[in-house]
């Protein structure tokens, strides 16, 4: 991908030298992947608006940035951040922008008290860049949906009365490895019964229950891409208001995938769904947005909500997981990770969202 990285960088030189800076210190680790393929826990880049990038990183990742990016000058020192910020200096660049969602208050105090530089805040210039995902990230983001599939699937039978949610948490985790995960790319969610009624819920000890519905919210990660897929079944014949609340999520699910198309505002996207639910008195009951973006992060722009700004477009990735969270009952939620196309959503995860009874 060492063409793929080049061009991305070449965009945001553009951007930088768009916002009047010599150069910009991109210091957020997933935007360094994101630009040069490199993954480690301490690295920088700085990017030019003309000429070459650098790339600094500390001794430990050296001979793996010297193999995964070896067109890029290659900085070694521990103090990668200060390193670049001299080496801007050095090679005549005056006015450096920097991140400052990621740059804390002191460190920024401690480079403008040792730097050369004018030192200037240029916004989620890579995040911007990242929005739009290429075909090859689009793959490996497929790759990682029909993993989740896959072990989804290959654990559906160990989902009975009598095993705990961290039992399936584990197994669903464990078989997402087995596939081909790097790991499971957040924390899954396995709430059942009452517990189902907590969005967040953290797997426990509680064994599941004839009468339960069980969500379960999980993904793979693979090369550095995120799936999210949420489905919930029920053990045993459900009751007509659990087959009620999931027809409706369902619902409410298609008609917010249907709306999300490029040019839709995110809010009416949210929206879509989110009036589905409230027409069936439900509203107070769908406490969350309808969905976020996923890639190189799990969580990512655009956020989709009934208070959040913003257009779809394409080659978006994002998620729709309406849900109805019911106190001391229970609750459905159904998401599924998709990207948006002109001619209709892809569906990246396709596991069947008809209610399973286990």
């Amino acid at each position: 991908m060492g063409e793929t990285h080049l061009a991305r960088r070449r965009r945001l030189a553009a951007l930088v030298a768009g916002h009047d800076a010599d150069a910009l210190l991109v210091t957020r680790l997933v935007n360094v992947r994101y630009l040069t393929g490199l993954d480690s826990s301490r690295a920088a880049l700085l990017v030019p608006a003309e000429g070459p990038a650098v790339l600094a990183t500390d001794a430990r990742y050296a001979g793996t940035a010297e193999q995964v990016c070896p067109e890029l000058p290659i900085v070694v020192d521990r103090l990668v951040t200060e390193a670049l910020t001299a080496r801007a200096a050095a090679d005549g660049h005056r006015r450096l922008g920097f991140e400052a969602h990621d740059i804390t208050v002191e460190h920024h105090a401690t480079l403008a008290a040792n730097a050369e530089v004018e030192l200037t805040p240029l916004g989620h210039l890579v995040e911007e860049l990242r929005l739009v995902k290429d075909e090859e990230e689009i793959a490996l983001l497929r790759e990682a949906c029909a993993i989740t599939d896959r072990a989804f699937a290959a654990v559906l039978p160990e989902i009975r009365a009598g095993v705990t949610e961290r039992a399936v948490a584990i197994a669903l985790e464990r078989a997402m490895v087995d596939f081909g995960a790097e790991r499971p790319a957040f924390e899954s969610i396995v709430a059942s019964g009452p517990n189902g009624a907590v969005p967040h819920h953290r797997p426990g000890g509680r064994e599941l229950q004839t009468g339960d519905l069980v969500t379960m919210d999980f993904g793979a990660l693979y090369g550095g891409y995120h799936a999210d897929m949420t489905r919930t079944v029920a053990i045993g014949e459900p009751a007509a208001w659990q087959r009620d609340v999931y027809d409706l999520v369902h619902r409410a699910q298609r008609a917010g995938i249907g709306a999300a198309m490029p040019g839709a505002e995110t809010k009416a996207v949210d929206g879509a769904a989110r009036d589905v639910i409230k027409a069936a008195g439900h509203g107070d009951a769908f406490p969350h947005g309808l969905g976020h973006g996923v890639g190189l992060e799990i969580h990512e722009a655009p956020l989709m909500g009934y208070d959040k700004t913003g257009k779809l477009m394409d080659r978006v990735p994002i998620t729709a997981e309406p849900g109805v969270y019911l106190t001391g009952r229970g609750g459905v939620r159904i998401e599924d990770t998709l990207v948006v196309r002109p001619g209709g959503p892809e569906l990246l995860t396709t596991t069947t969202k008809d209610l399973l009874v286990l």
